[in-house]
């Protein structure tokens, strides 16, 4: 079992056990969490459902990502990653919803260096963004993009 399938257990479990729904709103993994958490038998008992927003334009239309932040501060951002976060919690009817934006490569984007990540997290409690910084070539950046939103996730069902 990969360590990406092992992360998905845990969260789909601990995410059964509390009763807790998940929503997912992912640019450069586009659809990778959502995949792996639904990969994990149990998975239709806490995932709601998940938003692939790769363009910015989806990032306003569907998840209410404000047009002036988007604007201000670009997609690979954390303020971006808590506003998608929210989105995919509100839109998607979850007790969670998670997020994922950053550049994978192989150039840099809107400023941003190859390999900056930002994870968003939305619960009842509010929301809150991450930045991580990732080397390798673009599937590796993904990869660990993926198992960091998971992480995150176990994070916010613990808590």
């Amino acid at each position: 079992m990969s360590n990406l399938h092992r992360l998905a257990a845990q969260a789909v479990r601990q995410a059964l056990d509390s009763g807790r729904t998940v929503a997912t709103a992912e640019s450069l993994t586009a659809g990778m969490v959502s995949a792996v958490l639904a990969d994990t038998p149990g998975a239709s008992g806490m995932l709601q459902g998940g938003v692939v927003a790769y363009q910015n334009s989806v990032k306003e239309a569907v998840l209410h990502v404000p047009a002036d932040l988007l604007a201000r501060a670009g997609s690979v951002d954390p303020d971006v990653a808590r506003a998608m976060a929210a989105g995919a919690r509100t839109v998607l009817g979850a007790d969670v919803g998670l997020s994922t934006t950053g550049v994978a490569g192989p150039e840099a984007h809107d400023g941003k260096p190859v390999g900056r990540v930002y994870i968003g997290i939305a619960t009842a409690a509010g929301t809150a963004g991450f930045e991580y910084s990732f080397t390798g070539n673009r599937p590796d950046i993904r990869a660990a993009a993926c198992a960091a939103a998971l992480e995150r996730l176990l994070e916010a069902l613990a808590g």
